[in-house]
């Protein structure tokens, strides 16, 4: 475990206040209440975006978007965690819940355009919650069931059929993109299958997990042979194509699935050797020299200022999971934790616009404001500075049922509702003779109407 003095000791203190504003954010890196306060701040103005907790709203739902509410709530206990701060605890419950679906994260009113990863993201926040206790209510399904709904229903969506195995980015066939496979699906559930194998111990998960990570190894979604990640592949080509654009989610992703695996096999070379090469990859690529090599940036989208409000979350993620990464795989915290604590300072300079001189940008390696501000910028500054606590906590994190881990296990969680794809069969002179009738049926009487009107 990396303890306080250990992670402080490379750092100065550094105090950091936006020029011009009188509200500007204040953060001392070595002062774990300034850092609180720091992440305070923050937290409140994400959750200015959010009002799924007031009367005539859904709880856990964001304005066009569904999967971003799980990110949302699996940053808040995070920040839960640092910090100690409870004051969005109740909303986090309250909006997980009633999302859960049939205990799997599937609920009907979304299901209909969800893809694999909106899915994951639930999954992972319940998993954050388990690992973390997160307080869970009585009459309730578990914070673990609830992960284990949403991996049950994932399974059964491997896709022999095409590619050797594999999740589709979408689940079913009239959705762009169902014929792609891509990094965050497969690594997401790549990440929960190994970390539910940790908490549990069950073989299972365990097995999926190093299912999923060989089989990403096939294709180019895990390229070991110089260790990038593509964001996505295709059907068509076998999977044998590639989409390159580099984005830290899909690397923090698999990373992360990696270190839990390290972990549970007590340091077995396998995920050494993955830990090792795919963190060198990150930090040359996601930590650019230009920015001293220190603070994290989302190379493909940031310098141009064209991120949407999706890749404006991502360095949220990575963020995190390279931070629980260093307390389980300690070996790389002396690598990991001089990122995560400048590109907090630099993300707390970034928060300084805005009426209220408190808003976050995207850009954190710039030292002024860069005019931007978003629910998912402020998640993702969130997340950097509530990681900066990591220093001041030396309580095991995340827990498994061996350590203190108290959510209770269901296996059968989500077994009961089997939501795969059909095969979309070919289409018949049958069908296109029907198709022909049902529009004649349709069109003749408009034409009709239409021809009465003129005359």
């Amino acid at each position: 475990m990396v303890r306080c003095k250990q992670l402080l000791a490379a750092f100065v203190t550094l105090s950091i206040a936006s020029r011009g504003m009188v509200n500007a954010m204040e953060l001392n890196i070595g002062d774990a209440k300034s850092v609180r306060n720091a992440a305070r701040t923050v937290a409140y103005n994400m959750m200015t975006y959010y009002h799924g907790n007031e009367s005539g709203q859904i709880p856990g739902k964001l304005p066009g978007t569904w999967w971003e509410g799980g990110a949302m709530f699996m940053t808040l206990i995070q920040y839960w965690h640092w910090t100690g701060d409870t004051s969005y605890n109740e909303v986090t419950s309250q909006g997980m819940l009633w999302q859960r679906g049939k205990d799997d994260f599937f609920p009907k009113n979304d299901s209909s355009f969800l893809g694999n990863d909106d899915q994951i993201f639930w999954g992972l926040a319940a998993m954050t919650a388990a690992e973390l206790n997160f307080p869970e209510e009585k009459s309730y399904p578990s914070w673990l069931s609830l992960a284990q709904g949403v991996f049950n229903t994932q399974v059964r969506r491997w896709d022999m059929a095409t590619c050797g195995g594999g999740l589709r980015w979408q689940i079913f066939p009239y959705q762009a993109g169902y014929t792609m496979k891509n990094a965050i699906s497969n690594g997401g559930l790549f990440q929960l299958a190994a970390r539910l194998g940790r908490y549990t111990k069950n073989e299972t998960y365990i097995n999926w997990a190093e299912k999923i990570w060989d089989w990403s190894a096939t294709t180019p979604l895990l390229k070991t042979s110089d260790w990038t990640i593509a964001d996505s592949t295709g059907i068509e080509a076998d999977c044998k194509d590639h989409g390159d654009m580099q984005w830290t989610y899909n690397y923090g992703t698999y990373l992360s699935g990696a270190a839990y695996m390290y972990n549970l096999t007590n340091g077995h070379t396998k995920w050494k050797t993955a830990i090792d090469n795919c963190l060198g990859t990150t930090f040359r690529t996601f930590f650019p020299d230009q920015f001293g090599g220190q603070i994290m940036s989302e190379v493909s989208c940031e310098p141009w200022m064209i991120c949407d409000r999706n890749q404006d979350c991502f360095k949220g993620f990575l963020s995190s999971w390279l931070t629980f990464m260093s307390t389980i795989v300690p070996y790389t915290a002396p690598a990991i934790m001089p990122k995560i604590q400048q590109s907090a300072i630099a993300a707390a300079r970034q928060c300084s616009g805005g009426p209220s001189g408190t808003q976050c940008g995207r850009r954190w390696h710039q030292n002024e404001w860069d005019g931007s501000a978003s629910l998912e910028a402020d998640m993702s500054a969130l997340s950097i500075i509530s990681s900066a606590m990591v220093g001041f906590r030396d309580k095991p994190h995340p827990l498994t049922h061996e350590t203190g881990g108290t959510s209770k296990s269901n296996p059968n969680a989500g077994a009961h509702e089997d939501i795969r794809p059909q095969q979309v069969r070919d289409i018949t002179l049958g069908d296109q003779a029907a198709a022909w009738i049902l529009t004649l049926i349709v069109l003749v009487p408009w034409l009709s109407l239409f021809a009465w009107l003129i005359v």
